[in-house]
Protein backbone atom coordinates (compact mmCIF):
# COMPACT_ATOMS: atom_id res chain seq x y z
CA UNK A 1 0.00 0.00 0.00
CA UNK A 2 1.56 3.41 -0.84
CA UNK A 3 1.63 5.60 2.05
CA UNK A 4 1.17 9.52 1.21
CA UNK A 5 4.47 11.38 2.03
CA UNK A 6 4.47 14.45 4.41
CA UNK A 7 7.13 16.23 2.72
CA UNK A 8 6.40 17.76 -0.96
CA UNK A 9 7.80 16.28 -4.24
CA UNK A 10 10.62 18.82 -4.96
CA UNK A 11 9.44 19.68 -9.02
CA UNK A 12 11.23 22.01 -11.34
CA UNK A 13 9.22 24.41 -10.83
CA UNK A 14 10.17 24.69 -7.08
CA UNK A 15 13.95 24.64 -7.94
CA UNK A 16 13.04 27.77 -9.77
CA UNK A 17 11.52 29.39 -6.83
CA UNK A 18 14.39 28.73 -4.62
CA UNK A 19 15.83 31.92 -5.32
CA UNK A 20 13.43 34.16 -5.79
CA UNK A 21 14.54 35.96 -3.16
CA UNK A 22 18.19 36.54 -4.08
CA UNK A 23 18.95 40.11 -5.55
CA UNK A 24 19.16 39.73 -9.33
CA UNK A 25 22.83 41.46 -9.02
CA UNK A 26 23.71 38.56 -6.40
CA UNK A 27 22.86 35.95 -9.17
CA UNK A 28 24.47 37.89 -12.21
CA UNK A 29 27.74 38.47 -9.71
CA UNK A 30 27.56 34.44 -9.33
CA UNK A 31 27.68 33.95 -13.77
CA UNK A 32 30.37 36.17 -13.96
CA UNK A 33 32.55 34.76 -10.96
CA UNK A 34 31.53 30.87 -12.24
CA UNK A 35 32.81 32.20 -15.52
CA UNK A 36 36.15 33.69 -14.19
CA UNK A 37 35.87 37.29 -15.77
CA UNK A 38 35.93 40.38 -14.43
CA UNK A 39 33.57 42.86 -13.65
CA UNK A 40 35.22 46.71 -13.11
CA UNK A 41 33.85 49.65 -13.72
CA UNK A 42 34.65 49.70 -17.71
CA UNK A 43 33.92 46.20 -18.23
CA UNK A 44 31.02 44.84 -20.38
CA UNK A 45 28.92 42.19 -18.40
CA UNK A 46 25.90 42.21 -21.27
CA UNK A 47 26.25 38.11 -21.69
CA UNK A 48 25.85 38.01 -17.94
CA UNK A 49 21.89 39.37 -17.93
CA UNK A 50 19.38 37.11 -18.92
CA UNK A 51 16.36 39.04 -20.38
CA UNK A 52 14.43 40.82 -18.20
CA UNK A 53 16.74 40.96 -15.50
CA UNK A 54 18.01 44.75 -16.23
CA UNK A 55 14.60 45.61 -15.65
CA UNK A 56 14.84 43.75 -11.87
CA UNK A 57 18.59 45.39 -11.56
CA UNK A 58 16.51 48.77 -11.92
CA UNK A 59 14.44 48.08 -9.72
CA UNK A 60 17.25 47.24 -6.90
CA UNK A 61 19.40 50.49 -7.63
CA UNK A 62 16.31 52.41 -6.82
CA UNK A 63 16.07 50.21 -3.86
CA UNK A 64 19.25 51.31 -2.80
CA UNK A 65 19.61 54.88 -3.89
CA UNK A 66 16.72 55.17 -1.84
CA UNK A 67 18.50 54.21 1.08
CA UNK A 68 21.04 56.65 0.18
CA UNK A 69 18.89 59.79 0.41
CA UNK A 70 17.65 58.58 3.34
CA UNK A 71 21.30 58.41 4.81
CA UNK A 72 21.70 61.97 3.29
CA UNK A 73 18.69 63.12 5.64
CA UNK A 74 16.62 64.44 2.96
CA UNK A 75 13.02 64.11 3.03
CA UNK A 76 11.68 62.29 0.03
CA UNK A 77 8.13 61.57 0.94
CA UNK A 78 7.66 65.65 1.53
CA UNK A 79 9.79 67.14 -1.35
CA UNK A 80 8.04 67.38 -4.56
CA UNK A 81 11.52 67.67 -5.85
CA UNK A 82 13.17 64.83 -4.30
CA UNK A 83 10.00 62.08 -4.58
CA UNK A 84 10.88 60.31 -7.65
CA UNK A 85 14.92 60.84 -7.42
CA UNK A 86 16.10 57.38 -6.67
CA UNK A 87 14.13 56.10 -9.37
CA UNK A 88 15.89 58.74 -11.93
CA UNK A 89 19.27 58.27 -10.29
CA UNK A 90 18.84 54.29 -11.31
CA UNK A 91 17.48 54.46 -14.38
CA UNK A 92 20.18 57.02 -15.44
CA UNK A 93 23.05 55.28 -14.10
CA UNK A 94 21.94 52.02 -16.12
CA UNK A 95 19.82 52.92 -19.11
CA UNK A 96 21.61 55.97 -19.98
CA UNK A 97 25.65 57.11 -18.56
CA UNK A 98 26.44 53.47 -17.69
CA UNK A 99 24.09 51.69 -20.35
CA UNK A 100 28.07 50.52 -22.19
CA UNK A 101 28.16 48.24 -19.22
CA UNK A 102 24.91 46.24 -19.59
CA UNK A 103 23.88 46.17 -23.38
CA UNK A 104 26.05 44.38 -26.10
CA UNK A 105 28.21 46.25 -28.35
CA UNK A 106 26.46 48.35 -31.27
CA UNK A 107 26.14 46.14 -34.97
CA UNK A 108 28.80 47.29 -37.07
CA UNK A 109 28.33 46.29 -40.78
CA UNK A 110 31.80 45.13 -41.88
CA UNK A 111 32.75 45.83 -46.16
CA UNK A 112 35.80 44.59 -47.99
CA UNK A 113 38.00 47.24 -49.01
CA UNK A 114 37.01 46.86 -52.32
CA UNK A 115 38.79 50.08 -54.05
CA UNK A 116 41.75 49.03 -51.59
CA UNK A 117 42.04 52.70 -50.07
CA UNK A 118 45.49 53.38 -48.52
CA UNK A 119 45.30 56.89 -47.49
CA UNK A 120 44.98 58.20 -44.24
CA UNK A 121 41.00 58.48 -42.61
CA UNK A 122 40.57 60.98 -39.94
CA UNK A 123 37.04 60.81 -38.32
CA UNK A 124 35.94 63.57 -35.74
CA UNK A 125 35.70 65.12 -33.52
CA UNK A 126 33.47 62.87 -31.69
CA UNK A 127 31.73 63.85 -29.02
CA UNK A 128 31.89 61.61 -26.31
CA UNK A 129 30.50 61.54 -22.59
CA UNK A 130 31.14 58.74 -19.66
CA UNK A 131 31.73 59.65 -15.63
CA UNK A 132 34.93 59.29 -13.74
CA UNK A 133 35.08 55.89 -12.01
CA UNK A 134 36.68 57.45 -8.89
CA UNK A 135 34.01 59.67 -8.29
CA UNK A 136 31.27 59.46 -10.76
CA UNK A 137 31.55 62.87 -12.37
CA UNK A 138 30.62 63.78 -15.73
CA UNK A 139 34.01 63.50 -17.98
CA UNK A 140 32.98 65.17 -21.54
CA UNK A 141 35.18 65.37 -24.45
CA UNK A 142 35.90 64.74 -27.98
CA UNK A 143 37.70 62.34 -29.69
CA UNK A 144 39.97 62.50 -33.14
CA UNK A 145 40.38 59.05 -34.76
CA UNK A 146 42.49 57.92 -37.23
CA UNK A 147 43.02 54.75 -39.83
CA UNK A 148 45.58 53.92 -42.30
CA UNK A 149 43.58 50.88 -44.48
CA UNK A 150 45.46 48.70 -46.64
CA UNK A 151 43.89 46.11 -49.21
CA UNK A 152 42.43 43.73 -46.27
CA UNK A 153 41.31 46.61 -43.67
CA UNK A 154 37.39 46.11 -43.34
CA UNK A 155 35.53 49.29 -44.02
CA UNK A 156 32.92 50.40 -41.56
CA UNK A 157 30.69 53.19 -42.06
CA UNK A 158 31.39 56.68 -40.30
CA UNK A 159 28.66 56.72 -38.17
CA UNK A 160 29.74 53.42 -36.60
CA UNK A 161 33.24 55.03 -34.88
CA UNK A 162 30.73 57.35 -33.20
CA UNK A 163 28.81 53.99 -32.10
CA UNK A 164 31.49 52.31 -31.00
CA UNK A 165 33.25 55.32 -28.96
CA UNK A 166 29.60 56.28 -27.22
CA UNK A 167 29.48 52.27 -25.84
CA UNK A 168 33.17 52.37 -24.37
CA UNK A 169 32.56 55.17 -22.69
CA UNK A 170 29.29 54.68 -21.51
CA UNK A 171 30.76 53.08 -18.56
CA UNK A 172 32.75 54.34 -15.30
CA UNK A 173 35.81 55.22 -17.16
CA UNK A 174 39.21 56.88 -16.47
CA UNK A 175 40.03 58.36 -19.90
CA UNK A 176 43.67 56.61 -20.12
CA UNK A 177 42.06 53.10 -20.27
CA UNK A 178 39.26 54.30 -22.32
CA UNK A 179 40.93 55.34 -25.00
CA UNK A 180 43.01 52.01 -25.06
CA UNK A 181 39.60 50.11 -24.94
CA UNK A 182 38.37 51.88 -28.18
CA UNK A 183 41.32 51.62 -29.61
CA UNK A 184 41.08 47.90 -29.14
CA UNK A 185 37.58 47.43 -30.43
CA UNK A 186 38.32 49.41 -33.70
CA UNK A 187 41.66 47.22 -34.77
CA UNK A 188 39.90 44.56 -34.07
CA UNK A 189 36.74 45.34 -35.91
CA UNK A 190 38.98 46.87 -38.96
CA UNK A 191 42.52 45.34 -39.04
CA UNK A 192 44.42 48.40 -40.32
CA UNK A 193 47.72 49.37 -40.73
CA UNK A 194 47.93 51.97 -38.36
CA UNK A 195 44.97 53.49 -36.05
CA UNK A 196 45.72 56.55 -34.04
CA UNK A 197 43.48 58.09 -31.45
CA UNK A 198 43.62 61.47 -29.84
CA UNK A 199 40.76 62.21 -27.31
CA UNK A 200 40.98 65.73 -25.01
CA UNK A 201 38.09 65.79 -22.50
CA UNK A 202 36.98 68.35 -19.36
CA UNK A 203 37.07 66.03 -15.91
CA UNK A 204 34.27 67.40 -13.55
CA UNK A 205 36.08 65.96 -10.69
CA UNK A 206 38.59 68.68 -10.58
CA UNK A 207 35.65 71.23 -12.18
CA UNK A 208 32.93 70.80 -9.84
CA UNK A 209 34.93 69.69 -6.84
CA UNK A 210 39.06 69.62 -5.55
CA UNK A 211 40.53 72.14 -7.20
CA UNK A 212 37.48 73.54 -8.88
CA UNK A 213 39.47 74.18 -11.85
CA UNK A 214 37.00 75.15 -15.00
CA UNK A 215 39.35 75.67 -17.92
CA UNK A 216 41.98 72.53 -17.36
CA UNK A 217 41.28 69.59 -19.94
CA UNK A 218 43.27 66.02 -20.15
CA UNK A 219 44.36 65.27 -23.72
CA UNK A 220 45.92 61.82 -24.55
CA UNK A 221 46.39 59.38 -27.52
CA UNK A 222 47.18 56.15 -28.66
CA UNK A 223 49.15 55.06 -31.87
CA UNK A 224 48.97 51.73 -33.31
CA UNK A 225 51.24 50.59 -36.44
CA UNK A 226 52.56 52.40 -38.38
CA UNK A 227 51.59 55.74 -36.60
CA UNK A 228 53.98 54.83 -34.11
CA UNK A 229 56.41 53.96 -36.65
CA UNK A 230 56.48 56.77 -38.95
CA UNK A 231 56.91 59.98 -37.57
CA UNK A 232 55.72 61.90 -40.78
CA UNK A 233 52.35 60.10 -41.30
CA UNK A 234 51.68 60.33 -36.68
CA UNK A 235 52.54 64.28 -37.34
CA UNK A 236 50.18 64.43 -40.49
CA UNK A 237 47.69 63.41 -38.31
CA UNK A 238 48.15 65.30 -35.35
CA UNK A 239 48.86 68.47 -37.71
CA UNK A 240 44.88 67.89 -39.66
CA UNK A 241 43.06 67.41 -36.13
CA UNK A 242 40.88 71.22 -35.76
CA UNK A 243 41.83 71.87 -32.72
Amino acid sequence: MLMKSDQPMNTAADHDDGDQGVPVSVKIRERVLAARKRFHSNDNIAEFIQPGELEKLLDEVTEKMQGVLESMVIDTENDHNTGDTARRVAKMYLKEVFNGRYVKGPEVTEFPNAEHLNELMIVGPITVRSACSHHFCPVIGKIWIGVMPNEHTNVIGLSKYARLAEWIMGRPQIQEEAVVQLADLIQEKTQPDGLAIVMEASHYCMAWRGVKDMDSKMINSVMRGVFLKDSNLRREFLSLIPR
